[in-house]
């Protein structure tokens, strides 16, 4: 997305730190917020590390928001309040998180597509084999339903207007589902897996 730079003394910090705190800005969603929140890192980092946040930004990848920082980073004297809490995952949806990491490098690899789009029934497919024996198809299908509203609702899966029942993983993931992150999550995999007679490959969330 190419757009014309910002003159340096009508560049709006308030706009930028404001669309921060409201969430995560996209270039592709927000190009206006975005000509004026990459020029403005180093003042956004300075005006957000006061509340213990930091800015996290990847030009590359098109996206930006705020981070708590760790504790033993904030400013000295008195804790400062944690802004951004802390999400717990249960394990389906830690599950669901790992094979949209390892299809967003698989559809790098193959094509360089900036855009990864999968349907509601990609989605069920993947993640099918891990749901508990026994469920019937329509609360399984519930149950995907459940899991794709709450990663939506998370941020890291948009709804296509254009395209029913279609979904786009947002490059976002990329920064919290790291090689560590993936690590632990595949260490529970193999051992599910295992459990449920599952052969080792089709549990693999490496990508």
């Amino acid at each position: 997305m190419s757009t014309s730079p910002v003159p340096r003394s009508e560049l709006n910090l308030p706009l930028a730190v404001t669309s921060l705190m409201k969430g995560v800005v996209y270039e592709d969603l927000h190009p206006q917020v975005w000509r004026h929140l990459v020029p403005l890192q180093a003042q956004i980092r300075d005006h957000v590390a006061v509340i213990g946040l930091t800015l996290a930004i990847d030009p590359s990848e098109g996206y930006a928001f705020l981070r708590q920082l760790p504790d033993d980073e904030n400013a000295e004297g008195a804790a400062v309040p944690r802004l951004i809490p802390r999400r717990q995952l249960t394990f389906h949806q830690s599950i669901l998180l790992a094979l949209l990491r390892k299809r967003l490098a698989e559809s790098d690899a193959a094509d360089g597509d900036t855009r990864c789009v999968l349907t509601r029934e990609q989605i069920l497919e993947m993640i099918t084999l891990f749901l508990p024996a026994g469920s019937t198809e329509a609360r399984m299908t519930d149950q995907v339903d459940a899991l794709i509203g709450k990663v939506v609702e998370l941020g890291f899966l948009r709804r296509l207007k254009e395209q029913d029942d279609s979904y786009e993983i947002r490059r976002i993931l990329k920064a919290f589902v790291d090689a560590q992150w993936l690590a632990g999550v595949q260490e529970g995999l193999q051992r599910y897996a295992a459990e449920l007679g599952i052969p080792t490959a089709q549990g693999e969330t490496h990508g």
